[in-house]
């Protein structure tokens, strides 16, 4: 079974990301790591039930990681691209206890297993060959925290609940079949619309906002 672990605003810089999400939310997410294994940074907000939000970019002042990096980000005429064109909570993460089995039965779409640090691991998230979302963003990218629930205490609490994720999608038959396919628990919820989109309700100490 598959669970909802985080959502993931994909932008071109740090800045841009942390500013957009203040627009959509009236909140300030505080920063959170550089992943010095991936080249990435990121800003981290919780959103309730062991949820948060995660703001992610390349960073600048990082290392190449000798192999893609995860989230698409190291395309970033694409990542530019989605962001202008209003894509950018771009996507979402699940967790599971059990990575080696769901890489051996879907990782066409899921990707490769890869434990994070590097030398001393402390969990393992699936990354397609190429380091692209899955499926363009509509599948989830894995993670598996191998046990480890404190996690979530570090990440900082501002009162903001997530109480919907929604997708809009041409198909919406077909993301529910591989949703079932996933074993995806409470998945997000399927609109038809032309584009794929993604949007998250949010309660926040200023009302219910919407992020895109």
């Amino acid at each position: 079974m598959l669970k909802l672990d985080h959502l993931t605003v994909i932008a071109p810089t740090l800045i841009e990301g942390v500013s957009h999400v203040r627009n959509c939310l009236d909140l300030d997410v505080p920063f959170g790591t550089r992943h010095d294994y991936m080249g990435t940074h990121n800003h981290r907000l919780q959103l309730g039930n062991s949820v948060y939000l995660e703001i992610v970019a390349l960073d600048p002042e990082g290392e190449e990681p000798g192999r893609p990096r995860w989230f698409g980000l190291d395309n970033q005429e694409k990542v530019r691209s989605d962001w202008n064109e209003g894509r950018r909570l771009r996507g979402w993460v699940a967790n599971t206890d059990a990575i080696d089995s769901v890489v051996s039965a879907h990782g066409a779409i899921v990707g490769n297993k890869v434990s994070l640090p590097a030398g001393s691991p402390t969990f393992d998230f699936a990354i397609p060959e190429d380091g692209s979302l899955p499926l363009d963003g509509v599948a989830p990218s894995i993670i598996d925290h191998r046990g480890d629930s404190a996690y979530v205490k570090s990440i900082p609490d501002l009162g903001a609940r997530l109480r919907s994720l929604i997708l809009d999608h041409p198909n919406p038959s077909a993301i529910e079949a591989l949703y079932r396919e996933l074993a995806v628990e409470h998945p997000p919820v399927i609109v038809q619309a032309p584009e794929i989109r993604y949007r998250a309700l949010i309660e926040t100490p200023a009302g219910l906002k919407e992020l895109t």
